[in-house]
C-alpha cells in the first residue's frame, strides 16, 4: 500500500521567530524526503519577541534529535547553563528556595525521600532539601560540570538545561533549516484564501500580489494567531481569573560578574522579575497585572531593581494568558504564542513549542487529515498546557503574604480541582502523584510545596519502618557526597570557557 498519493508536499510555516524556526529545522531535518517543499513566510517588518529565553532539560532532546553541538549552540546563541531557579520572596517577604532540575536525594526501598527528608525534619534536623540535590549544591556554589555517559552518581544527578538570546538562537535554528533546504519567504501576510468546499488554507497572499499555497500551515504568528485565529476563528480560552499578570516589560542590563547558572524570580507588588544570565549581558523583565499596578509604576519597580546598567529601553509587551479551544483546526497548527501563553515563571514557552512539533511528528497527517490525529493532538496539547497553567498557579496560592491585594487575591482565589487534589494530598502526608504525561515529576511539586511553606500534617507511614539511625547516616553520606563533587566542580564561567562554548570576549557590551 502507497501513501505516495496522499502525502503532504507542500508546509507553509507562517511566522518565524523561536516558534517558526524550531519548526522550520525540525521539520526540514525529518520531512523534506527530497520532494516535499518546506517555506517560513517573515517578514522583517514585523518584529519578534526576542528577550532573554530560559528554558527546561527537555531542550536536550530537540538539539540531540537536530544533531545540533551543544557548544556551538552556547557560542551562537551567547548561552548559558541553567541548573533551575532561584524564588525569592514567593512564599513570604525575606524568604527564598531553589527549584532544581532533577531529583532528591536516594529512594531506599522504595520509599520517595522526601518522605524520609520530612520524617528527619521533624526529628529537628533542619537542613535545606537542597542540601540532598547535586543540581542545587552546584548552583549555589556557581558550579557547572557535564555528566558523560559513564558518570556516576552523585555527577550523573546534575540535570540541566539553558539559557539564551531568543533572537540570536532562531538566527542559529535558520541556518540549521535553510541547510536542509527550507525556504523563506520575506514578505507581509495581507489576505487568507480559504477552499469553499471545506474552509481549509488554501493560500496566503503577501503585500506584493504573490500567492503562496500549501497543504499543511503551521501558524507561529504571534499573539494575533492570524491563520488560528482572525482566519479559522477558534476561540480563546482565558485563564487570567487564576493568573491575572497581563502585562510585562523587559530590559537588557549589563553584567556584574560572572553569570550565574540558574535564573531568578523575584516576587514584587503585583507580579514578579526575572533575571536571565547570559554570556554579554542579562535579560530583565517585569511580569505583572495591570489590575493592581499601573505601566508606569511597574516600569519604575524594574529599573530600580536591576544589577546592571541598563543597554536598551524597556520594551512594554501585553497578552491574556489561556490557550486556543483548539491547537489544531483544519489544515492549521498553531504553536507558540499563537497557540497559547503561560508565563514564562517556570520556562515552559520552548517546551511547549517543542512538545507541540513531537506530537506533531507523531500524528502527522495526510491530505485526507484523519479528525482523529487531529483530536489526538489536540486533546494532548490542551492536556500539556493545563498540567502547566495548575503547576504556575501553585506558586500564587501557596503564598502567605498579604501585604499588598494582589498577594491577598491570589493566596485566596478559587483553583482548579486538580491542583485543589494535589494540595491538599501533599498537605495530609506529603503525597504526589505525576497523573498521565505530566511535564513536572515529583520533586518539582516537592520543591514549591516545601519552599512556600506548605509542610504536611505527617509523613507517609511506611517510612515508620525504617531503622530512624540507617537512614539520618544514609542522608548525612548523600550531603557529604553532593557536597564535595560540587565543591570540585570548575566554575560556571570556567566550564564555558574550557569547553570552548564561550563566545569572543568584545559581545559582552551588545544589548
Amino acid at each position: 500500500m502507497s501513501n505516495e498519493n496522499h502525502a503532504i508536499r507542500d508546509i507553509v510555516i507562517v511566522g518565524g521567530g523561536t516558534a517558526g524556526w524550531m519548526a522550520a529545522a525540525a521539520f526540514g531535518r525529518f520531512l523534506d524526503n527530497g520532494q516535499r517543499k518546506i517555506t517560513v513566510i517573515e517578514s522583517d517588518e514585523i518584529g519578534t519577541v526576542g528577550v532573554g529565553e530560559a528554558t527546561i532539560p527537555a531542550i536536550l532532546n530537540f538539539n540531540r534529535m537536530l544533531d545540533i553541538d551543544e557548544n556551538e549552540f552556547l557560542r551562537e546563541t551567547q548561552g548559558t547553563f541553567k541548573l533551575g531557579i532561584e524564588f525569592v520572596n514567593w512564599g513570604r517577604l525575606g524568604e527564598s528556595y531553589f527549584h532544581p532540575f532533577g531529583h532528591y536525594g536516594q529512594d531506599l526501598h522504595g520509599i520517595n525521600f522526601h518522605q524520609l527528608y520530612l520524617r528527619e525534619y521533624a526529628r529537628g534536623d533542619h537542613r535545606s532539601i537542597s542540601e540532598y540535590c547535586m543540581s542545587a549544591m552546584a548552583a549555589k556554589l556557581g558550579k557547572f560540570g557535564r555528566a558523560n555517559a559513564t558518570a556516576r552518581s552523585p555527577v550523573s544527578e546534575l540535570f540541566y538545561a539553558f539559557h539564551f538570546d531568543a533572537s540570536l538562537y532562531a538566527k542559529f535554528l535558520r541556518r540549521h533549516a535553510e541547510a536542509n533546504r527550507v525556504v523563506r519567504q520575506e514578505g507581509k501576510i495581507v489576505r487568507v484564501h480559504r477552499r469553499d468546499s471545506d474552509g481549509f488554507v488554501e493560500s496566503v497572499e503577501l503585500a506584493d500580489g504573490t500567492k503562496i499555497a500549501g497543504e499543511l500551515f503551521i501558524d507561529c504568528s504571534g499573539f494575533r494567531g492570524l491563520l488560528i485565529g482572525d482566519t479559522l476563528g477558534v476561540g480563546y480560552e482565558d485563564w487570567s481569573h487564576w493568573l491575572p499578570m497581563d502585562r510585562a516589560i523587559a530590559v537588557p542590563t549589563a553584567n556584574i560578574g560572572p553569570p550565574d547558572p540558574f535564573t531568578r524570580s523575584t516576587a514584587r507588588t503585583a507580579g514578579w522579575q526575572w533575571r536571565i544570565p547570559l554570556q554579554h549581558r542579562s535579560g530583565n523583565g517585569h511580569v505583572y497585572s495591570s489590575q493592581y499596578l499601573d505601566d508606569d509604576a511597574a516600569e519604575a519597580v524594574l529599573m530600580a531593581n536591576l544589577e546592571g546598567e541598563a543597554l536598551a529601553d524597556p520594551r512594554r509587551l501585553r497578552f491574556t494568558t489561556g490557550r486556543r479551544e483548539l491547537s489544531w483546526s483544519h489544515n492549521v497548527v498553531a504553536l507558540g504564542l499563537s497557540g497559547g501563553f503561560l508565563e514564562p515563571l517556570e520556562s515552559t514557552s520552548i517546551h511547549l513549542i517543542q512538545n507541540g512539533i513531537a506530537r506533531l511528528f507523531a500524528l502527522f497527517p495526510d491530505k485526507n487529515f484523519n479528525p482523529l490525529e487531529r483530536d489526538e493532538y489536540n486533546r494532548g496539547m490542551r492536556d500539556l498546557y493545563e498540567d502547566i497553567r495548575d503547576f504556575i498557579i501553585l506558586h500564587y496560592k501557596a503564598t502567605q503574604r498579604d501585604d499588598t491585594p494582589f498577594w491577598c487575591y491570589v493566596r485566596d482565589m478559587d483553583i482548579p480541582e486538580p491542583l485543589a487534589r494535589k494540595m491538599e494530598l501533599f498537605k495530609t502526608r506529603g503525597r504526589v502523584f505525576r497523573e498521565n504525561a505530566e511535564l513536572f515529576s515529583m520533586p518539582s511539586w516537592v520543591a514549591v510545596m516545601l519552599g512556600q511553606n506548605i509542610w504536611p500534617e505527617h509523613w507517609d507511614t511506611l517510612t515508620d519502618a525504617l531503622d530512624e539511625k540507617r537512614v539520618s547516616e544514609a542522608m548525612a553520606q548523600m550531603r557529604r557526597g553532593y557536597t564535595a563533587t560540587a565543591d570540585a566542580l570548575p566554575t560556571h564561567e570556567e566550564f564555558l570557557r574550557k569547553a570552548g562554548a564561550w563566545a569572543a570576549s568584545d559581545v559582552r557590551i551588545v544589548p
